[in-house]
Parts: structure tokens; sequence; C-alpha cells
């Protein structure tokens, strides 16, 4: 549900310059490391999938209990130190007013920008607080897996209330970022609907045994633009991960991967209503949560 307190120009008046630093912070942290754009991107994704865009994937463990940081599908979050960076920018500029909550989502929309060009983009609602608890449990019983079919991928994001088509919208932020070996070993040895070549090439930084650390980009084509490619690459049975090929090997969702690869204009229109949808998954607002002083802990 979309809480009626959300506005996009919710700090007009306490903060006017609260969307333009947080941009500038972005734009210095993608020029230093393009890769950074892609992991901010995500932690707004795996924020509002566990219990709603509440920051809560920020909060660091306590000594009563497990956050959602070190749970088994947010063990390669990265990115923290950038919203560190922004939350302390912002606390000097207007001390209490913007939410850790907020920055993420309008992190998630600037990364995305500085990757692509401004047409990719969207109005951010602002107006959420911020959660005092997190739940690794939440996490795993949320969070989709890379080993899923599409059916549990259809089911994993209709949970949440989005539509075949809207999932593999937002599966198009896999056109920047990177995946580590363990992620997608079993696809490379085992799977039939691989790209022989593009199978071999992974090989060389992913054993059969070890290095489940390295790296390889989502997109092999153009890793750190914001674009189409990751459908083509999908109809080339390029897809990194099981679950991504799965969204175009003779399924239902084939012909929306094919509409995206051909036609930007409706990637473009549907990926950013459906960020503006994910954005408003069960916010704090009014009176519930707070805004943390540290979005790592609660006040």
């Amino acid at each position: 549900m979309v809480s009626a307190q959300l506005s996009t120009d919710f700090y007009a008046t306490s903060c006017p310059n609260a969307v333009s630093t947080i941009k500038s912070a972005v734009e210095s942290a993608v020029s230093s490391e393009a890769r950074m754009g892609a992991s901010l991107l995500r932690l707004h994704f795996h924020d509002c999938f566990v219990n709603g865009c509440d920051a809560s994937v920020l909060l660091d463990d306590t000594t009563t209990g497990q956050g959602e940081k070190n749970a088994t599908p947010n063990a390669s979050l990265r990115g923290f130190e950038v919203i560190d960076t922004i939350k302390s920018q912002l606390e000097n500029l207007c001390p209490g007013v913007v939410s850790c909550a907020d920055i993420l989502a309008v992190v998630a929309r600037d990364s995305v920008v500085v990757l692509s060009a401004p047409i990719w983009s969207w109005p951010v609602d602002l107006g959420r607080r911020d959660s005092i608890t997190a739940s690794s449990a939440a996490v795993n019983s949320n969070i989709p897996s890379p080993t899923l079919n599409l059916s549990g991928l259809i089911n994993a994001f209709s949970n949440k209330g989005f539509t075949a088509n809207e999932m593999v919208a937002l599966s198009g932020s896999h056109t920047i970022g990177q995946a580590t070996c363990g992620n997608f070993r079993t696809r490379i040895y085992n799977e039939t609907n691989i790209d022989s070549s593009y199978a071999t090439s992974l090989k060389s930084n992913c054993p059969r045994t070890g290095g489940d650390s390295n790296l390889a980009p989502l997109d092999v084509t153009s890793p750190t633009s914001f674009d189409t490619a990751y459908y083509t690459n999908l109809i080339n049975k390029k897809g990194l991960l099981h679950s991504d090929q799965q969204l175009f090997s003779g399924g239902s969702t084939d012909s929306i991967v094919t509409n995206y690869s051909n036609n930007v204009g409706a990637l473009i229109t549907d990926f950013a209503n459906a960020m503006v949808k994910m954005g408003r998954l069960s916010p704090l607002t009014g009176t519930s949560g707070q805004i943390r002083k540290n979005c790592r802990k609660a006040n």
C-alpha cells in the first residue's frame, strides 16, 4: 500500500538541498567505481523486498540478534560506506530530517541516471521513516534466489504485488553489476541453455572448485551501462545466472524479453513505473519508526 504521506517534495521546506546533496554524492561514488552504481541500486531492492522500504538492510547486527546484512542472500551487498557518507552530509545539513530509507530510494534512481542518461529516471516518493529492527529470517524468505526457475521468480515477485511483466522489467537492473562465481558455477558447468563460448570464457575465472568470490559481469556486453543489452544477451543464451536465463527459456516471459530488447522506450517506461511501485512497498510514515541519525543503528 502506498501511503498518502509520501510525496516527491516531502523535504521542500525541511531540507531543500537533500536530493541534490544525494545526487552529488552518488555521482562522485560511481565516478570513482562504476560498479558502485549497481551496488547502490541493489541495496534499495534488498531493503524494500524485506518488510518494506524501511532501511532495515542498513542496520548492523546487535548483541541481541542477527539483522539482515549478514543473512546469506545479502552476503555480497556493498555500498554501505557511501550511504554513511551521504547520511553524515545530510545530518550536517539538516539534522534528524532525512531518513535512511529515503536515501536508499534516491540513491537507486540517481545510480541509474549516472550510468545511463536522464531519460532513465523516475519521480521518487519521499517521506519514509526508518525501522529500528531487522530480521535475517525475513531475508531468507523474501529475497529471490539466483537458482529459482521461472515459476519461482513469478511467485516471488507476485508475493510483493508485481506482475510477470514488472518482474522482467525490474530484472533489467542486471544490465549493470557483477555476480560471484559461487552463484553461477552450476549454470556454466551443468546447464545446456548457455552459449558454449560464453560458458568457456566464464570457466577461466570460475573453476569447478574454489574461487567462489571471483566476479563476472551480469551483462557481458556493456557491464557499466544501463541499457537493453541484458535482454539481448538472454536471447543469445548469455544470461549469467540461472534465474536470468529463465526469463528467456521457452516460457511465458520470452515475448517480454524480446520486446524489451527491441524497444528501449517501453523498457524505460516500465522500469520506471516498477521502481516507483517498489519504492512504495510498506513504508513507515507518520509516527511509525524513526529518523535514524546513523543508518547502521537505531537511535
